[in-house]
């Protein structure tokens, strides 16, 4: 069962520069007009790709969307699960979330 994680949680893993890798589970459009500082971009849509861009099949994940609603990175974290990764974690709060409480985005329409 995937274990969700909270912002303050996942900042503190940031600020600490914790060995992990940020999936954002949206399209390529909405990664690239902003998205969490480090993250990578793998849709929903393309979770049997997992393999090539998440080789470690032992690291940790953290996976989100845009927010609660968004479902893509709550299947997608569970596919990562059933696909053999051990460590998978979900922002369910999601893009949004960050975004509401002021932290910095990447990409396109950044904010600083």
């Amino acid at each position: 069962m995937v274990r969700n994680i909270a912002r303050e949680e996942l900042k503190a893993k940031m600020d600490r520069a914790d060995d992990f890798v940020l999936v954002e589970a949206l399209s390529h459009e909405h990664y690239a007009s902003s998205h969490l500082p480090g993250a990578i971009n793998l849709p929903y849509e393309f979770v049997d790709e997992a393999e090539r861009v998440l080789p470690e099949k032992d690291a940790e994940i953290v996976v989100y969307c845009m927010n609660r609603d968004c479902s893509a990175s709550r299947e997608e974290a569970r596919e990562l699960e059933e696909m053999g990764y051990a460590r998978v974690l979900h922002y369910a709060e999601g893009k949004q979330d960050w975004i509401k409480a002021g932290l910095p985005v990447e990409g396109a329409g950044r904010r600083r």
